[in-house]
């Protein structure tokens, strides 16, 4: 009795071992042969907005490199904390993307965290970081304001105003630290989107727009618009004549960026592929100088650098929420 419980147990550990191999066997090529379907990247803005270009640019470019449809969803909405949320909340298999952003990401995560319905960044896998913008300071092309430092100088003593995309947005809060840094108080006009704005402005009803640079540097080169200084470490290779806050004295650390994240939890290794298909991409002189001509940088930054880059970044815009200004964010 003895000799035949041990040969049925022998006997059921065998079918164990074959059972657990055969669902490895399985297992191995499915994981092996990801992507199997198209990848959906969600994106925060509409069709045609500058962010939607990037998100695109780098569907289009992914698609080559891994062999597999890269399509481009888009869900606008709230500064792009909608196509986070759907993202974070999405199957983490590979299969849904987003492009993040400063403002979803970095900006929300500083400014509002508990009214987001998503946490920043337990809630995402970072792949990698894609590119940087600048922020920058414009006035029209008529205005009496040459330099930044005109600019900056006149609000000492009279009142001026500059206008944004939006309460709480990644350039408004440049702004605001603009103003904190050289000592200033400037009233800001939020608009829902950079035409009615710029519009304004060429009428004179602002004085300035504090927007990312990359979308508005073809209106600087046309002439319709002056670009008077810019956000970031160093001047731009595309527009080399405009200078830097930082060489005003004024440090302002802060840029538009876009990387590409996955819901938490998403298989390791699906991350690395990803992220490896990103550098190479990244790596191309189509998106390169796609990325370079109008003053964004491509930004080479894999997954834990891109971790600790948006933890950094949140910290930043936390240094400049006076209650004041969280105030005017938060009502």
């Amino acid at each position: 009795m003895k000799t035949l419980v041990s040969r049925r147990g022998l006997v059921a550990m065998a079918l164990s071992v074959c059972g657990a191999v055969s669902a490895l066997s399985v297992a191995a090529p499915a994981a092996a042969a990801y992507p199997e379907q198209p990848i959906k990247l969600v994106v925060g803005f509409p069709p045609g907005g500058g962010g939607d270009l990037y998100g695109r640019m780098i569907a289009q470019a992914l698609s080559k490199s891994v062999g597999q449809t890269v399509v481009v969803d888009n869900k606008a909405g709230a500064g792009g904390n909608i196509a986070a949320d759907i993202v974070a909340k999405s199957k983490p298999d590979g299969y849904t993307l987003l492009l993040a952003m400063s403002g979803n990401l970095a900006v929300a995560a500083a400014t509002k965290p508990q009214s987001i319905p998503y946490k920043v960044p337990d809630d995402f896998a970072p792949i990698g970081l894609i590119l940087e913008a600048p922020h920058g300071l414009f006035v029209a092309h008529n205005s009496r304001f040459k330099t930044a430092k005109e600019y900056l100088a006149a609000a000492k003593t009279q009142k001026l105003s500059f206008a944004s995309t939006g309460t709480g947005a990644a350039a408004h809060i440049g702004m605001e630290m603009v103003k904190q840094a050289a000592g200033v108080d400037i009233l800001h006009v939020p608009y829902k989107g950079s035409g009615p704005a710029i519009t304004d402005m060429l009428g004179g009803q602002v004085d300035a727009f504090f927007a990312t640079a990359s979308p508005l540097v073809g209106q600087v080169r046309q002439g319709q618009l002056r670009l008077l200084a810019i956000t970031g470490e160093k001047r731009n290779a595309a527009i080399p004549d405009v200078p830097t806050f930082k060489e005003l004295g004024l440090n302002i650390p802060v840029t538009q960026w876009y990387g590409l994240v996955a819901p938490a939890g998403t298989p390791e290794p699906v991350v690395k592929f990803l992220a490896e298909h990103l550098s190479k991409a990244l790596s191309t002189a189509e998106v390169r100088d796609a990325i370079r001509k109008d003053a964004a940088t491509e930004r080479d930054l894999p997954q834990d650098r891109f971790q600790k880059f948006i933890l950094e970044d949140i910290a930043r815009y936390k240094s400049a929420l006076t209650p004041a200004l969280l105030k005017e964010i938060t009502q």
